[in-house]
């Protein structure tokens, strides 16, 4: 076991790359309302203090403001909380260090938030066990999962590894330290705020012992974040393995199972990380399909008082995000489909923009469109 304490968390180097991380990965500014921009004179002007408060034990951390943010697949968002700037330099601190800690006994089917992982990875994992033969999906729905975490239990889990008291009560004071839901300040008694760099390795440590549940059980499964299948042979254990896997989380690690959503399907008619599966390839989920078509409807809205070249920008970014994304499960045909579809939205954008008839006709020359053809065209009443 790795002996680490709150003196490896401040260390210098360790800070300074913390601080690379959050600067990289941006955000808005917290209850305090200090930006990553004026961060650094801040940290200046304040951080001998700071420093000497966490290795006492004194440090308080500031609440964290929640926003709701993250879209869900089942519609509607989660919850998101935003630390301060200088939480989240800390708590990424103690996410560097105690990440080589649990890291390496961490199960292989756990791919979320993971040093080397990616969704790909699971959902190819999911794909193998289905040509394998493990054809039944048990799709176990986590009500509200980080904000129901019970905190003695995941604690709990943490103090297997770290012993120092220095982490873990740094780590208790930043569960409690409330949320501020606009400009009101609520206690937290449960829960994991997400948003912060620190809870996605307190959800796998959470999460962990479900893992190592399935493995010692024999199953195949993947787990990303709360997010999770676990895949066998025949629908009736399926069914078995849903009652009985319910059951471990909620009286083992005390969260709660969405009976409602939670459901046993062929392995085939199953979503998970917002792909579906046959038995030869990849597919992108009816889900994941209609949310690109409405973000791409606003990005092409005629409605939308913005530039071309905004426009232009905005839409580029966006196919960019989801193509790295969704693009392995992508045939050339339905790729096709999409540009089709998405030049006829900007035509009619560009017709928009051109609201007179000789506008439009002159633009369409210019364009190199035919003379009848443009007169044709700008003369419509269907723009």
């Amino acid at each position: 076991m790795l002996l680490v304490t709150i003196e490896d968390v401040i260390q210098r180097d360790n800070i300074l790359r913390a601080w690379k991380q959050v600067r990289a990965n941006k955000g808005a500014p917290g209850i305090d309302g200090i930006t990553i921009e004026e961060f650094p004179e801040y940290a200046h002007d304040n951080w001998k203090g700071i420093k000497h408060s966490l290795l006492e034990g004194r440090y308080i951390p500031s609440p964290v403001k929640r926003v709701e943010k993250i879209p869900k697949d089942s519609g509607g968002t989660r919850p998101l909380g935003i630390p301060v700037v200088m939480d989240r330099v800390i708590q990424q601190a103690v996410c560097q260090i105690l990440s080589p800690v649990f890291d390496p006994h961490f199960s292989e089917s756990s791919f979320g938030f993971r040093p080397n992982r990616s969704a790909h990875q699971a959902v190819k994992k999911v794909l193998r066990d289905i040509q394998r033969g493990y054809v039944y999906a048990v799709d176990i729905d986590l009500e509200k999962f980080f904000d129901t975490v019970d905190h003695d239990t995941l604690m709990n889990r943490v103090s297997r590894r770290v012993r120092d008291k220095g982490i873990l009560r740094l780590i208790g004071k930043y569960l409690r330290a409330g949320v501020v839901v606009d400009g009101r300040l609520n206690q937290t008694s449960k829960g994991v705020p997400q948003g912060g760099p620190l809870s996605p390795l307190l959800s796998n440590i959470l999460l962990d012992d479900l893992d190592k549940e399935l493995e010692k059980r024999g199953h195949r499964f993947a787990r990303y974040a709360d997010d999770a299948v676990i895949l066998v042979k025949s629908e009736r254990a399926a069914y078995r393995v849903m009652e009985s896997i319910s059951r471990f989380l909620e009286k083992v690690l005390k969260v709660k199972v969405n009976r409602d959503k939670s459901r046993v399907v062929k392995a085939e008619e199953s979503s998970f990380l917002g792909f579906t599966f046959t038995k030869k390839r990849l597919t992108v989920s009816e889900k994941s399909i209609t949310r690109f078509k409405a973000e791409l409807r606003r990005l092409t809205g005629r409605s939308w008082g913005v530039s071309m070249d905004y426009r232009y920008w905005k839409i580029r970014t966006y196919i960019q995000g989801w193509m790295n994304y969704f693009g392995i499960a992508m045939k050339y045909n339905d790729v096709v489909e999409f540009d089709h579809w998405l030049r006829r939205r900007v035509r009619m954008c560009y017709m928009k923009q051109w609201n007179r008839a000789r506008k439009r006709i002159g633009e369409l020359i210019k364009l190199g469109a035919p003379r009848y053809h443009a007169i044709l065209t700008g003369l419509s009443s269907q723009q």
